[in-house]
């Protein structure tokens, strides 16, 4: 049983510690959080980069009277346990437990929601105008890491937070890192204060120098003074002072009772002030700092060794997209590889390896990699964007204006489409289809297998416009490869199985299910017909409207939004062609945001496996009731 944390049930109960008390608690919280964490998955090493710094702040502020909004917020763990959700913190990431992120639902502590990166600054300045405006006087502090401040969207709100004067406080989480190491112009620029060991050793030599001078105190703050000087011209505290904030720091971002002062001291101040803190992610866990990267975002792990239990299972997308990349562009010199901070996550390791000057990781900048794509897709080259779905949406205008409109071969390759699982609504990527269908020239297809992808990547590269195809997390259900390479005729589905009562159209990894549905139909007396549909746009029409023609019930099968979806698309091809006899029952994600939980149990729900297709089917064929070409709703938990 811990010491102290068990007496911590809100911020309140930090001012009864004294500082040597406050240093265990931070031991306290690094235990708790490497074995909670080895059991739940989750992002460990930004947490325990933080337990000092979020002590700090809850002690030095009044939450949730002051705010603290915290950027992605993925490293909010520690400031869960300081807000009354200790007890909780076994249910991290699970189906009805804690999120992994700030929620204003959860807790009165989350001052704003999170989940995608660079927002803190925006929402803490309209936070702290909303207080001026109704004259109040609570603090309002936005902490980010260096790795989101490089997002366009950051330097927007510093801009304008510079602008309007206001009372904020941004503390820059400096650790080197996003979830790769942080990369760009403004990276090197903070880096510059790490580099150089003269500048880190000054300040504690001359305080050391001073102790044993006449008038020590008066010295020391003379010392201060002079190194907050020299600090303005070499660190990056110009940059920020040009901005009209206030600079302090840099800062140890491990020392409590250091933080504590300047904080302090920065309460004090008026206008914008940005507190620069250094960390080290993954602080205090030996396997979590000799791999931040590893330790990010981790599956559960043996807490004694760090080591995860990967059972060899078959290839998973992320890696066969990889793999294929690097076949493609052996083949072709003008394929390169975009990401957004995301090398490793979207299986682009290898490429960057083997064709350093043709892969970019651009940071957590998903706007400025689209147009970056446009660019040398311009210039005769064939990039390839991979990126997860959800952070493209965070691009929807540069994909439109950039490359669609100048009809520019850009590939998008959507990694983790669909449910994603633990960290739930912010990450699901469900509105993929529904907002690049409808773009005039896109091209959009999602494979059902690993050979699938291979086949598509390889077609996507071949056309002379734009193309996103999407993919799912984790293993792909048909471990088999294919090793010859072919192009796809765009626009041609794939009939798995004909039938005579009701036609399965399923796009991508959904086609399995709805494979093993048909077949379990039979034994119900139902012969059902599977249509591999490949394509969202174009659909194939002559293989769509003959299934409708033979059925007259079809089941379309989509692991993304109903609304503006793949089905919704199916149904806008029946109505144009006339045929008004066809039933048409679709299965996807209703007008809701699904929240966390083990995807097979998430899919269960929505009705996208197979005992939900094949409740479907039979609701489809027995119900003879009802308006033609309708859709026939959703299955829900519980029976169709």
């Amino acid at each position: 049983m811990s010491k102290h944390l068990h007496r911590i049930n809100s911020p309140a109960d930090l001012k009864r510690l004294s500082p040597s008390q406050l240093d265990a608690l931070a031991a306290e919280i690094r235990e708790l959080l490497v074995d909670t964490v080895s059991k739940t998955g989750g992002h460990l090493a930004p947490n325990l980069g933080v337990v000092e710094l979020t002590i700090a702040l809850h002690r030095t502020l009044d939450p949730p009277q002051d705010k603290i909004v915290w950027d992605v917020s993925h490293q909010s763990y520690v400031h869960k346990l300081l807000t009354g959700r200790r007890d909780q913190i076994g249910t991290l990431r699970q189906e009805g437990g804690l999120s992994g992120f700030c929620r204003r639902c959860e807790s009165e502590y989350d001052a704003f929601g999170a989940g995608h990166g660079s927002t803190s600054i925006s929402a803490a300045l309209g936070l702290a105008q909303a207080r001026d405006l109704a004259g109040r006087r609570e603090r309002v502090v936005a902490v980010i890491g260096d790795g989101a401040l490089m997002g366009g969207l950051a330097l927007e709100g510093l801009n304008q937070a510079g602008q309007l004067g206001t009372d904020l406080l941004v503390v820059l989480n400096d650790n080197e890192m996003s979830i790769s190491p942080t990369v760009g112009a403004m990276a090197r620029h903070l880096s510059r204060f790490r580099a150089d060991p003269h500048l880190q050793s000054l300040r504690q030599e001359l305080r050391d120098l001073m102790k044993y001078l006449p008038l020590g105190d008066a010295v020391v703050e003379l010392a201060d003074r002079f190194e907050e000087g020299v600090r303005h011209v070499v660190v990056p505290g110009a940059l920020f002072e040009a901005l009209g904030f206030t600079y302090l720091g840099p800062i140890d971002g491990h020392n409590i009772g250091e933080l504590m002062g300047l904080l302090e001291r920065a309460k004090e101040l008026r206008g914008p002030v940005l507190l620069h803190v250094l960390t080290v992610k993954g602080k205090g866990y030996g396997p979590a700092e000799k791999d931040p990267r590893e330790f990010h975002g981790t599956t559960p792990f043996d807490a004694a060794t760090g080591r995860a239990e990967r059972p060899q299972g078959a290839p998973t997308y992320s890696h066969v997209f990889g793999d294929t990349m690097l076949e493609l562009a052996a083949r072709d010199e003008r394929v390169v590889a975009i990401t957004a901070a995301m090398m490793d996550g979207t299986g682009l390791d290898g490429f960057a390896a083997r064709y350093p000057d043709r892969c970019f990781d651009v940071g957590m900048c998903e706007e400025h990699a689209v147009t970056f794509a446009a660019g040398l897709a311009c210039a005769g080259r064939r990039p390839v964007v991979a990126v997860y779905s959800t952070f493209l949406q965070r691009a929807y205008d540069q994909i439109v204006h950039d490359v669609c409109l100048q009809g520019l071969p850009v590939v998008f390759a959507l990694d983790r489409a669909g449910v994603v699982g633990d960290d739930g609504p912010t990450h699901h990527g469900l509105f993929d289809i529904a907002y690049l269908r409808h773009i005039p020239g896109m091209v959009c297809m999602a494979p059902k297998d690993a050979s699938e992808l291979r086949h598509m990547l390889a077609t996507a590269l071949k056309l002379d416009g734009p193309c996103a195809l999407r993919y799912p997390r984790g293993e792909t259900e048909n471990a088999a490869l294919e090793e010859e390479l072919n192009e796809l005729q765009v626009g041609r589905a794939q009939r798995l199985r004909d039938g005579a009562d009701a036609t399965i159209l399923a796009l991508g990894p959904p086609v399995w299910p709805a494979l093993r549905a048909a077949e379990k139909a039979e034994s119900l007396g139902l012969r059902v017909g599977v249509v591999n549909l490949r394509f969202i746009k174009p659909l194939d029409r002559e293989a769509i409207l003959a299934a409708a023609q033979e059925t007259h019930r079809l089941v379309t099968v989509e692991e993304g939004c109903l609304a503006g979806g793949c089905g919704s698309a199916v149904l806008e091809l029946l109505q144009e062609a006339g045929s008004t006899d066809v039933r048409v029952h679709r299965i996807g994600v209703p007008d809701e945001f699904v929240e966390q939980g083990e995807v097979s149990r998430l899919r269960r729900r929505l009705g996208l496996d197979e005992e939900g297709i094949l409740a479907s089917v039979v609701e489809l064929c027995r119900n003879e009731t009802g308006s033609a070409c309708r859709p026939a709703g959703r299955r829900r938990e519980g029976g169709p």
